[in-house]
Parts: structure tokens; C-alpha cells; sequence
């Protein structure tokens, strides 16, 4: 049949209206009434009204219907233990939904009913759940599972209402995409208090609750529902809060003794968060559980901890342990506290390092052995992370409403690299340059004296780095102290002894160390070089004077067997006028301490010969005419001093080449000891070495080298201040006092109190005066 429109949009000289029958429309002549029929030739118009439409009733009834089975079929599939089946297939329902919201426009119906079940169904699955007899953990269960069956049927529901969800939902953006099932207060209680019971129970009884696995499945529904957050992560947060910081104050209390063992507790519960944490929570949570961990247990506990435990763990050189208290103090932001007490610890052991006069001679070993273990601290304890790790976002578990990153807890991760934290480092140097301070002058001088023992020593079988790197570490020690002119002093007079008494290890490495110390520390430790310069002048001049006495008295050493005291005299006194004829005005000054002579000696497996110092060579040439003496004759015939001869005659007739007998046996030497010539002497090589035994440098010796370090630098402190007056020409007490600490600070760090000294020093020999106005003002006397 013909619809109107096509009726009514046809040319005029169709046949259209011929389609439709005479009781469908009417034609009216104009001022006269309407018959049915044709119209006259001569008439103007027709009015033609078309008196129904064709009503289509079937097509009207099909669109109810399919809207009645849509409806039923949700029906259905949101009722939970119903006993009704689907009325038609996915296929027909999905079909029929096509045609309820395309071709019959009543998609908005369908909506609201739509949702008016899923209210429904909630509100069933909630009463269910309210009233179901399981408490705590286990409510969770009946939970999980109404969760499962609910998503499972909403699927079901987008599957098969596509075309609602595509064409209707989609252009109705006011509208709400589905129903959340959290909306009853009674089921949120229920759920966090299972909740809570479970994470309360694990952390009081330290293990897995049987019910775990549950939790990952009950924060993936949450997740699929946008409630994670809400209902889980922030309710899980306080409760890890709360129940730390209330453990934190029990366990303070408990152990206010034993801040060690409170940091082992929170280290022990920081690793059970993290098992925790990868067990049963996503992976964005991670990091905030175990910071939320951190800050709740040691909170208000850090200058406690840092104070008590730091130096106990210090002292028994624990690092590993330094380094996970390292870490957790990271966490909460408390390297500042730490760092402090660390600069506090080193400041005070080295304190008590220098200022323990009874071991000087164990000063520079005790602080290398501590500075080694301060700086393995630095470099391997206290160490940043240099990666910024974050998770995959493919990997991620988060919702819409949750971030896709989250930054994770390095511990959780693969070992990242590591920086040493240069804040420790600065710390360690600042302790290390204050500590030197509490004893002025000593540190510098053991330094020193430490060094020439290691040159003494010599490698001894050592790698060339491995005894650089020794050497390294003592100068290391050096940047430390203000007394530099100290350390040179000493440095130098040991220098000279190992040099004139053939001591030194290795000359190369004695040029590379004045090198270095000359280039890096003190410019003036080039004079180091005159050393080894006029080693070499004497060496020359001791060959010409052995040619000269070759030549004048035929003198040949091979052919003297023995040498008494007088013809080494004799000698002596020959060099000397050669020496002086040699080199006009100058001095030529012996010291026999530093003497070395080779002997060569007759025992019975054979001849050897002996390298002995000038002292011992004395003692055993008297044996040439006697073959006992005692101890009062051998006094008597050398001369020595009684504690030199002691100890000479403990080297030859004690130590381990014994060349001498003594009765009675013992190591000691007394008054009435007897000494014989050792002719059953043994020893495998033929040029035999008798270490002298080395006096330590006496208080007396080492107070006259300070008095003599104390005299020059009243020079220097006079030279800087004429040279800073004389630039200037006048200057307040404050600034002069600047400008001379300035002047000397390479050298060494002055005193106040001296510098005023010899301000007034320079005043009274009228290199400087007063300003008659301004008693605090200098004015340079030109």
C-alpha cells in the first residue's frame, strides 16, 4: 500500500491518487460540498483531505514484545539461585536488543529497567551476605564468591546488551555505566573488619593466616569495581599505621636499653611488610605500606637509635649493619640525625686516638685502621641508589582510578647501583681535621715518624701499588693535621738518618715520595733534594780521599785484619784535614751514631763478613786481644755511653746473630756480665747483617725538635707579619691577626696568643708602633 508521503511528493500528472480508495479521501469543490467523485472541467481547485492513515499493529505488538523478553531475560540472569531459564538464546536476546533500542526507540526503557534490576539483585546479594552466620576473615569468602557470580553475570549482561551499551549508554554521557555494588555501609563494615582481623593476626603471630590467598582475590574484585582504593588501600594503610606506632612506643620502652636490638625488630618487621606486600597486595602498594612500616616504627625514635646504636655498631665494626640502619633512616628522612652523631663518633674516637699519650707509638696504625673502616662506610654503607625504579605499566594491576606507576622499594627490586653520600664523606673529613686539633703537633710528628719506619721496612714482598697505596693512606692522614711545618721537620731529619746510614728500602720510592709531597702537600720539601745531592757530593769526595790516601800512604784496607779505636782516630782526623783543604770554610762535624763499618771475622765454618754499625764495630775489635772482657772493661776501653754500650752489646751478644757469648744467659745486660768472642757463630750466607738496636727517639729528644719547630715559627710569624705591615703600612690588631693566619696557614695554624706576642715583639725592636689615637691600629715602621 501507498504511504502519504510518497502520495504527496509525485508529479502532478500522475495517477497517485487513482492508488488510493474512494474512502480514504474526499474532494470539495471550492464554495461548494464535498462529494466523491470527479471534478468539473472548469473548476479552480480541489481540496482533498485524506480522512486515515494505514495503522500497522502487528509491527507495534513485536516491539512489546521483545522489550518484555529483554526484560525478562535480565531478569533472569540477575537472580541469584533462581530457578527460571533463559527464554532464548545469547544470540535471540542480543538480536531482539538490536531491535528493542534501533527500530522500536526504546532503549531509554530498557535502560532503567536494566538498572532497576541490577538494584535489585545488590540489594538481594546484600541481604544475603548480612545475614550469612560467618564472621571475621571467613565473611570474606561468601563475599569473594557473590563478588565472582555478580561480575560473571554483569558479563553476561554487556555481552548480550551491546547494542544498549553501544547506541544508547554511549550518547547519554549524564548516565551512569553500571550500578556499583558497594553502597550498603553494613557490607563495607564487615568487609574491612575481616580485614582487619586478618592483617592483625598475621602481624601478632608472625606468620601467614591460612586465609591469605583469599586477600589477592578480594583486592582483584575491588579493582574491577574502581574500589580499591577506597575500601582496601586506605583502610590498610591506617591499620598499619596504628599498629606500628602503638609496637614502636611497647618496644621502645622494652628495649631503651638495647637500641640495637629495637633496630634488628624494625629491620625484621620491614622484611615480613615486604613479603607481605608482594604475597597478597598489587604491586602499587608496595611502597607505601612499607614507608607507612618505617615511619610508624621509628618515629620520635631516630635521635634515640642514632645515639645509641650507631657507636656500638661502629665499634664492632659491623658494617652490614650500619648499612641497613643507613637505610632505614633514609627512608624516614633522618640522615640528617644520622649523619650528625656519625661526625660525632669519628670526631671523638679520633680525640681519644691522639690524646692517648701511654700508645703514641700506636697512634698513626690505630687511626689508619679506623679512617680504612670510615671510609668503607662511606663507599659501601652509606650509599644512595642511583636508578629510579618503577614499574612496568604493562604489568601494572592498576584501575582507572588508580595510577598505572608507582614508585617501588629498592629492596623489592633487583640490586640497584649504588652513589657513596657525599654529605657522610664531607662528615668524615670535618671529624677527622677536628679531632686532629685536640693534640697539637703530635699527630704530624707519628705521622712522620710512621713513614719512616715504612721506608725503613720496604715493601717486604709487597706489589708496588699495594705499598703505594700504604703510603697513600699515611699522607692521607697528613691532609688532616694544621702542622705541616711539624711533619716536615721530623720527615726530614729521619729522612737524613736513613740516608746516612744506608736505611732506606728503596731510593726511588724516597725521591717519589719528596716528589709527591713537594708537588701535592709542601713546596718546601724540595729541599729533600739537597739530601740526595750531597749524598752523592760525600760519596765523591770519600772516593778522591780514598785515592789520596792510596797514593800518600800506600794505605790498603785488605791487608788490615784488625783496627783498634786510635788508628780510626787517626783515620778520622786525616779525613778531616783533607776535607778542609778540599773545601775552604766549611765545617766538618762527625756523628759516630750514624757510623757504619764491615768487619771481617774468622769463626770456625770459615771467614764472614760482618755490616755493623760504627758502635759494635768498636766493641768487637776489642775481642782481636782478648777473648773475654767484662763489661766494665768494655765500658772502660770504648767509652760509650752506658745505655749505647747496653745496647749494643744486647744486639751482639742477643739478638739472633749472636757473634758474642755472655754469662750469665739472658737478654738483659747487667754490671757483672762476662762476654766472649762467639766462634761457633753459624749462618748460611757469607755477608752477614747485625741490626743495631734503634733507641726510640726520647722525650727529651722530641721536646728539643718542638722547641726547635716552636723557634721557627716565631721567625715565620715575624717575616709574615713585617711582610703583611709593610704592603699594608697600617692595620687594625683584627686584620693584621687575619692576614698572618692567612700568611702561615700552609705551614702550620698559629696560636692567637702567639701572634699577639710577637706583635708586641716587633713593637719593642720598633719595627711597628701604635697609633697615637687608636691603641688597636699598627703602623709600619719603614
Amino acid at each position: 500500500m501507498t504511504d502519504v508521503f510518497t502520495l504527496l511528493t509525485l508529479p502532478k500528472v500522475s495517477s497517485a491518487f487513482t492508488a488510493l480508495p474512494s474512502s480514504a479521501i474526499s474532494v470539495t469543490e471550492p464554495g461548494s460540498r464535498a462529494t466523491s467523485g470527479g471534478r468539473r472541467p472548469d473548476s479552480r481547485g480541489l481540496i482533498v483531505r485524506v480522512l486515515g492513515l494505514p495503522i500497522k499493529p502487528a509491527v507495534e505488538s513485536r516491539g512489546d514484545s521483545d522489550f518484555a523478553l529483554v526484560r525478562r531475560c535480565v531478569r533472569v540472569l540477575l537472580t541469584k539461585d533462581g530457578d527460571d531459564k533463559l527464554p532464548a538464546t545469547y544470540e535471540q536476546i542480543y538480536r531482539t536488543c538490536k531491535s528493542v533500542v534501533c527500530d522500536h526507540g526504546k532503549g531509554e526503557g530498557l535502560y532503567e529497567n536494566v538498572k532497576l534490576e541490577l538494584e535489585k539483585c545488590v540489594g538481594a546479594l546484600a541481604s544475603s551476605l548480612l545475614r550469612d552466620g560467618r564472621g571475621s576473615v571467613s565473611w570474606l569468602i561468601p563475599f569473594i564468591e557473590s563478588c565472582a557470580w555478580f561480575e560473571k553475570q554483569v558479563g553476561f549482561l554487556q555481552s548480550i546488551l551491546t547494542y544498549l551499551d553501544g547506541f544508547f549508554v554511549f550518547h547519554r554521557k549524564d548516565l551512569p555505566k553500571h550500578t556499583r555494588f558497594f553502597k550498603t555501609p553494613q557490607i563495607v563494615q564487615k568487609m574491612q573488619t575481616g580485614i582487619q582481623d586478618w592483617i592483625e593476626w598475621e602481624r601478632i603471630n608472625r606468620l601467614p593466616h591460612e586465609l591469605r590467598d583469599i586477600i589477592p582475590i578480594l583486592i582483584d574484585h575491588l579493582i574491577t569495581h574502581g574500589q580499591y582504593t577506597v575500601l582496601f588501600e586506605t583502610h590498610f594503610i591506617d591499620l598499619t599505621h596504628s599498629f606500628y606506632t602503638e609496637e614502636s612506643t611497647a618496644r621502645a620502652e622494652a628495649l631503651k636499653d638495647n637500641a640495637r636490638g629495637f633496630l634488628s625488630h624494625c629491620e625484621a618487621r620491614r622484611t615480613e611488610e615486604i613479603q607481605r606486600a608482594k604475597d597478597a597486595l598489587p604491586q602499587q602498594s608496595w611502597s607505601v605500606v612499607i614507608d607507612t612500616t618505617d615511619r610508624a616504627l621509628l618515629k620520635g625514635r631516630l635521635d634515640w637509635l642514632a645515639k645509641e646504636a650507631l657507636g656500638p655498631l661502629m665499634n664492632a665494626k659491623n658494617d652490614a649493619s650500619l648499612a641497613k640502619m643507613y637505610m632505614l633512616f633514609a627512608r624516614v628522612d633522618g640522615l640528617q640525625v644520622l649523619r650528625e652523631t656519625f661526625k660525632n663518633h669519628i670526631q671523638n674516637t679520633v680525640k681519644n686516638i691522639v690524646k692517648d699519650v701511654e700508645h703514641d707509638d700506636e697512634m698513626v696504625y690505630r687511626l689508619l685502621d679506623f679512617k680504612a673502616f670510615a671510609d668503607q662506610l662511606v663507599s659501601t654503607a652509606f650509599v644512595d641508589d642511583v636508578a629510579d625504579f618503577r614499574t612496568d605499566a604493562s604489568k601494572s594491576l592498576a584501575s582507572p582510578s588508580l595510577p598505572s606507576t608507582s614508585a617501588l622499594p629498592p629492596a623489592l627490586n633487583d640490586t640497584p647501583k649504588k652513589k657513596p653520600n657525599k654529605e657522610f664523606s664531607y662528615a668524615l673529613i670535618d671529624a677527622f681535621q677536628t679531632g686532629f686539633k685536640a693534640r697539637r703537633n703530635k699527630p704530624a710528628e707519628m705521622i712522620a715518624k710512621y713513614l719512616d719506619k715504612a721506608m725503613r721496612r720496604g715493601q717486604k714482598g709487597k706489589k708496588d701499588e699495594d705499598f703505594q697505596a700504604e703510603l697513600d693512606a699515611a699522607l692521607g692522614l697528613y691532609r688532616f693535621t694544621d702542622d705541616k711545618d711539624v711533619f716536615r721537620t721530623f720527615y726530614h731529619r729521619a729522612l737524613a738518618k736513613r740516608l746516612l746510614l744506608e736505611r732506606s728500602a728503596s731510593d726511588d720510592f724516597e725521591k717519589a715520595m719528596l716528589k709527591r709531597l713537594k708537588e701535592q702537600y709542601d713546596p718546601e720539601f724540595g729541599m729533600g733534594d739537597h739530601m740526595f745531592n750531597d749524598l752523592a757530593l760525600s760519596r765523591e769526595t770519600m772516593r778522591e780521599y780514598t785515592e789520596y790516601r792510596s797514593r800518600l800512604l800506600a794505605f790498603c784496607c785488605t791487608e788490615v785484619r784488625c783496627r783498634s779505636p786510635p788508628f780510626m782516630q787517626d783515620d778520622l782526623t786525616k779525613y778531616t784535614t783533607f776535607y778542609k783543604n778540599k773545601h775552604k770554610g766549611h765545617k766538618l762535624d762527625w756523628d759516630h751514631a750514624l757510623g757504619t763499618a764491615t768487619l771481617k771475622a774468622q769463626f770456625k765454618i770459615g771467614e764472614k763478613e760482618l755490616s755493623v754499625s760504627l758502635y759494635q764495630a768498636v766493641v768487637l775489635l776489642l775481642f782481636n786481644d782478648s777473648e773475654e772482657i767484662s763489661y766494665n772493661d768494655v765500658k772502660m776501653q770504648t767509652g760509650l755511653d752506658e745505655s749505647e754500650l747496653r745496647r749494643t752489646l744486647q744486639s751482639l751478644a742477643c739478638g739472633k746473630k749472636r757473634v758474642l757469648r755472655k754469662h750469665p744467659a739472658g737478654k738483659d745486660i747487667n754490671d757483672t756480665d762476662i762476654f766472649y768472642f762467639n766462634a761457633d757463630f753459624t749462618d748460611p750466607r757469607y755477608q752477614v747483617h747485625i741490626n743495631s738496636i734503634q733507641v726510640k727517639e726520647t722525650l727529651e729528644e722530641s721536646k728539643r725538635t718542638q722547641t726547635s719547630i716552636e723557634g721557627d715559627r716565631k721567625h715565620a710569624l715575624d717575616a709574615a707579619i713585617v711582610r703583611v705591615m709593610k704592603a699594608k703600612k697600617e692595620l687594625s690588631y683584627e686584620q693584621l691577626k687575619a692576614a698572618t693566619i692567612d700568611a702561615v696557614k700552609n705551614h702550620f695554624v698559629p696560636d692567637v696568643s702567639t701572634i699577639k706576642q710577637r706583635i708586641q715583639g716587633l713593637v719593642e725592636q720598633e719595627y711597628l708602633r701604635r697609633d697615637e689615637d687608636d691603641m688597636n691600629k699598627y703602623i709600619y715602621v719603614a
